[in-house]
């Protein structure tokens, strides 16, 4: 299995652990919603021939500009959504799967309704 294979399985495993997660291809993506409307992550692999494998994530207000300025190497504003203030996280580096989880669980956190919300957290 190819390391990008790898990758989409350990991010496909996070993101539909989660209540009420769906999967399916958004322009050409592998994309995540809550209850197959809101989108949360998606995976894009060299996305306009960026060269990068990455996530873009909805992200809370202010986490983006706060991760860029941490570490402006792995963080990034995604082209489209970047002005809504979601986040790219590069994954063509080893990634830190804990942190990996817990930005996806923001993004979720960001969508879902109040009771798929008191359902994760309970």
């Amino acid at each position: 299995m190819a390391n990008q294979e790898r990758i989409l399985e350990r991010v496909r495993a996070i993101c539909l652990a989660l209540p009420e997660t769906t999967e399916r291809l958004s322009h050409g993506s592998p994309t995540f919603f809550v209850r197959e409307k809101k989108t949360f992550v998606t995976v894009h692999d060299h996305h306009h021939e960026d060269g990068g494998l990455a996530l873009w994530c909805h992200a809370p207000p202010g986490a983006q500009a706060e991760m860029l300025d941490a570490d402006p190497e792995r963080f990034f504003a995604p082209p489209y959504v970047g002005g809504r203030g979601w986040i790219g996280v590069r994954l063509d580096v080893e990634p830190d799967w804990d942190e990996i989880a817990a930005i996806c669980v923001e993004a979720y956190r960001q969508v879902a309704p109040k009771k798929l919300l008191a359902e994760l957290d309970g």
